[in-house]
């Protein structure tokens, strides 16, 4: 009787083990389904005319320089710690915005305590976004009595969102307070009116959205 009981009991048992999901077999974070920043951020040290605010002699044609060769985008965050007292310093990074302002850039002033005098650290930060890879179908495709999401849940709303982001530095942290930049707006609707639009430059990288790659089991969807 004890044997017959055993062996019902362990026949219920295995039942009840072959309903549960694998959980082990595959988790979420085999391939997460999330955008990717890599931070290509570098710094530039830019020198005034000693007790001014003017910029030193061949600065303006260095920052144009480093415009037309893409080491400073319209992608980019620009940010000015200058050196000095605080009003001669004020004047620096004024110097700095109408300087860039010629290129329809903006920046914005981050005070640092270490600066090399008569100079300004100008920070460019320069983020690229990469896509997942979808759709992902790398886990199984059958009901999951677990309650664990699909593999591929979210990755079309990561996607698009990493392909609609204007600068993939807003993905790192939020733009800084302060009055909006109406100057460069403003140009780029006078541009406009006047049919002078100033397209891309194809050659000159920018930090723009990478493509995806295929996904493991890409052919493995339902329905496909």
């Amino acid at each position: 009787m004890k044997n017959t009981l055993s062996l019902i009991a362990a026949a219920l048992l295995s039942a009840l083990a072959a309903c549960n999901s694998p959980v082990t077999d595959y988790t979420a974070a085999e391939a997460p389904n999330k955008l990717t920043l890599d931070d290509a951020s570098h710094g530039i040290l830019v020198h005034f005319v000693p007790g001014s605010d003017r910029l030193a002699r061949g600065e303006p044609e260095r920052l144009r320089r480093l415009v037309a060769t893409g080491e400073i985008g319209p992608r980019d965050r620009i940010s000015v710690s200058p050196a000095g007292p605080p009003a001669l310093a004020a004047r620096r990074v004024t110097a700095l915005a109408s300087e860039m302002l010629r290129y329809g850039m903006t920046v914005s002033a981050v005070p640092l305590a270490q600066v090399p005098r008569d100079s300004a650290i100008v920070d460019i930060g320069r983020y690229l976004v990469s896509v997942p890879p979808c759709p992902n179908w790398s886990g199984p495709n059958a009901a999951d009595f677990s309650n664990m999401r699909y593999s591929n849940f979210g990755c079309a709303t990561a996607t698009n969102l990493g392909e609609m982001v204007a600068n993939p530095s807003d993905l790192a942290s939020g733009q800084p307070l302060g009055m909006a930049a109406g100057q460069p707006a403003a140009a780029a609707v006078n541009r406009y009116n006047t049919d002078k639009v100033v397209l891309p430059n194809p050659n000159i990288a920018l930090p723009l959205a990478a493509p995806a790659t295929p996904a493991p089991g890409g052919n493995n969807a339902p329905g496909s």
